[in-house]
């Protein structure tokens, strides 16, 4: 199967479940005949639109995203130099092993709870946040440094690489991969602890907070219409970070072709 015809039927595959989704979703809303239960498809689709349209719209989508952003940057600039260093010395690692046992066990919803009594509601999904997605960058970068280590010296010996060489060559490529599937897997964590502990929290704007003012209404297609903005969101992430991470491979990729020129 070639790229192009693979390419259509992933996007045909990825429609149909859309559809098939939507209809049992459809059906199961019709023989409910619930608003408050579950509302039809249409019901959700006309609110989305009316909440696109509404005065607080940007201030709400604006302030998950801040939130998540900042506590994203945070995470991934000490865990990935944390997990560099633990990779590379034991004793660092085995410092740090049992601070990270508590944060990977602790229930996300204990978390929340304990940072509203410590923060402001809008610092508590920021701190939330790098609690829950702080191991998962942490662990890949550490695993990573642990691989490179092992193998570094004899590879490195073998070809006579300088230590610029060996940066350029070995380490930054090597690391490359499990740096960005870390930060996939994190960012992926914050916007679902960032939106928890907004419905928790409450602060003044945000999706999640609008999801809870909803919910206590009884309007279950406004907090279905919340979810597909913070679904809507997270994908919208992704593609960002799927472009940029294309973005430097292929700059990458240009260098090295004119370099071989």
């Amino acid at each position: 199967m070639n790229k192009k015809k693979k390419a259509l039927t992933k996007i045909v595959v990825i429609i149909s479940s859309v559809v098939i989704f939507l209809l049992i979703w459809q059906i199961v809303a019709t023989s409910m005949d619930s608003q408050i239960l579950l509302p039809k498809v249409h019901t959700v689709i006309l609110r989305l639109f009316e909440l696109f349209k509404s005065d607080d719209f940007l201030f709400n989508v604006l302030s998950t995203v801040y939130r998540a952003l900042e506590s994203f940057i945070i995470i991934v600039v000490f865990a990935t130099i944390l997990g560099t260093l633990a990779g590379r010395y034991k004793l660092l690692s085995w410092f740090i092993t049992p601070v990270l046992t508590v944060l990977k066990t602790t229930p996300v919803m204990s978390v929340i709870l304990l940072a509203f009594i410590w923060f402001k509601t809008g610092t508590v999904p920021i701190f939330s946040a790098f609690l829950m997605g702080f191991p998962i960058m942490y662990m890949m970068m550490e695993g990573a440094v642990e691989h490179l280590e092992e193998e570094m010296n004899q590879m490195c010996y073998l070809y006579g690489f300088t230590k610029s060489q060996k940066l350029r060559h070995y380490i930054i490529p090597t690391l490359a991969k499990p740096f960005s599937l870390g930060a996939k897997q994190t960012l992926s964590m914050v916007w679902k602890v960032v939106v928890a502990a907004e419905v928790l929290t409450i602060p003044k704007y945000g999706v999640g907070a609008k999801m809870q003012f909803a919910q206590i209404q009884l309007e279950t297609a406004e907090v279905l219409a919340w979810t597909l903005i913070a679904i809507l969101l997270s994908a919208i992430g992704d593609f960002i970070f799927h472009l940029i991470e294309a973005s430097i491979k292929f700059v990458v990729r240009r260098i090295k072709e004119k370099k071989a020129l």
